[in-house]
């Protein structure tokens, strides 16, 4: 198994996965090809005998210059509870610690449960919303009209 920083040609494996991987859920736009091309010292893809397993996409703040942002990640389904994920993000806490990081950021959507506690496991904790909504704190609207979001926030 081999973790690297990502390569723009990257972006047609893990594209053409990605729908799979979230249940047919379309997810593929939300991960443009830029990402590829202009975050690859933060992100990182796992390759094992060729094929794509895993991958972590992650920004560091131009705004917030302690703050990262970890926009999207994907484990194989068939590479999934075996610790890769965690590899994945403390990759990625590592490296942006060095670069003078100690908050890191993402969102997710209210249906992805399985992210909520995923990443609660990892330490992280929801911003307070501006709703409560299944003891989950929401963001209404945040992504635009009917798409609410989940923020969580963890120190590092």
């Amino acid at each position: 198994m081999l973790i690297r920083t990502v390569e723009s040609n990257d972006y047609n494996p893990v594209i053409s996965v990605i729908n799979d991987w979230w249940d047919g859920r379309h997810m593929a736009d939300m991960l443009p090809k830029l990402f590829f091309d202009h975050f690859q010292d933060t992100s990182f893809v796992v390759v094992e005998n060729g094929e794509l397993i895993g991958f972590l996409i992650g920004i560091l703040s131009q705004s917030r210059k302690r703050e990262a942002y970890i926009h999207f990640v994907g484990i194989h389904p068939n590479y999934r509870k075996k610790g890769l994920g965690r590899q994945l993000y403390d990759l990625f806490f590592q490296t942006v610690k060095k670069k003078g990081v100690d908050t890191v950021r993402c969102v997710t959507s209210p249906v992805n449960q399985n992210s909520i506690a995923y990443h609660t496991k990892l330490g992280f904790t929801m911003e307070k919303g501006s709703i409560v909504i299944d003891n989950m704190e929401v963001h209404k609207d945040y992504d635009g009209e009917g798409q609410d979001r989940i923020l969580l926030v963890k120190n590092i």
